[in-house]
């Protein structure tokens, strides 16, 4: 049965709540689902958050026999919202954001939650690392090479993130719902980078911890918001624009340093546009947005050819 997300509810304490919004998931909805109470004792709850769908999602989701699985309606109002609206639903210490095509790899909350716990300083929030998956679920590509090999940031990492995305995605990311609160939550006005916009929220308010561990599977097929279609260095602007804007993002930044913070980050954001070209199929279009990272930042050179090389060699 259906749920009213504006009900209120009594807080919950400890374990972790999986919030999946969706609107026309049914290729991938069941799966998504059931890798999340796959999770163990350190699953609390799962809070699908349907926006709108007419493809038989909701039944899908409500047919599910499990008393920890909730679906709850928000139509029509965009992903942040009904992200927001799960949050808000939870009964639990911590929350991940997973989207309706992905899915959580054996002991992911279990890893990330030892990490959270395992360090003094009351972390806001912990990350892991990915693997891609096809549309059919098998694995491809080889980032399993780089974990290990290339620490990401960890610790009061805003400096970090002003530079660029790094966390990729929401379902990689285990939030403490105090702290998520705190930060405001996802901006609905934001279409795209609202998780970036989030993380660097987050990030002002306290440490975020990073484990190499593989936590999630990031399906990479067609229909998917990220790679359907090639995206323009334009279509990051508005939420490049709202990160520097920010009055918590900036109070906690360095402001001698946020112009030059800026400069990468688009930097970053013309090479990811240049790496999902390449990805694709349009490799042409591809080296001339490269080319055109590099002229922004001349200086940033190895790091364009690093990650553009990347994308080439399949990692």
């Amino acid at each position: 049965m259906a749920a009213d997300p504006r009900t209120p509810i009594s807080s919950g304490q400890g374990g972790v709540a999986v919030v999946i919004a969706v609107r026309n998931g049914l290729p991938f909805i069941r799966e998504a689902v059931e890798s999340a109470l796959a999770q163990g004792p350190a699953l609390r709850q799962v809070l699908v958050v349907d926006d709108g769908s007419d493809d038989g999602t909701r039944e899908a989701v409500a047919g599910m026999a499990d008393e920890r699985v909730r679906l709850l309606r928000n139509p029509g109002r965009g992903v942040s919202s009904a992200r927001n609206a799960g949050a808000a639903r939870a009964e639990a210490e911590w929350l991940l954001f997973l989207d309706a095509d992905d899915r959580l790899a054996p002991g992911a909350l279990a890893a990330l939650l030892d990490t959270a716990r395992g360090d003094p300083s009351g972390p806001v929030a912990v990350y892991g690392d990915y693997e891609r998956i096809a549309a059919n679920g098998r694995a491809f590509g080889r980032r399993h090479l780089l974990r290990g090999r290339r620490a990401k940031p960890s610790g009061r990492i805003l400096g970090d993130l002003l530079r660029g995305n790094f966390i990729i995605n929401g379902g990689v990311v285990l939030v403490r719902a105090e702290s998520f609160a705190a930060s405001g939550g996802f901006d609905p006005a934001l279409s795209l980078c609202e998780d970036w916009h989030l993380w660097c929220r987050l990030a002002a308010l306290g440490p975020m911890l990073y484990t190499p561990r593989h936590v999630m599977d990031y399906r990479v097929h067609g229909a998917s918001v990220m790679m359907g279609g090639h995206r323009r260095f334009a279509d990051f602007q508005p939420a490049l624009e709202r990160i520097h804007a920010d009055p918590l993002i900036r109070a906690g930044a360095d402001p001698a340093r946020l112009p030059a913070m800026r400069r990468e980050a688009e930097v970053a954001l013309m090479t990811y546009c240049a790496a999902q070209a390449y990805r694709n199929g349009a490799r042409w279009p591809a080296l001339r947005l490269a080319l055109g990272a590099i002229a922004h930042h001349p200086r940033r050179a190895p790091y364009v050819a690093a990650r553009f090389g990347g994308a080439m060699a399949n990692f």
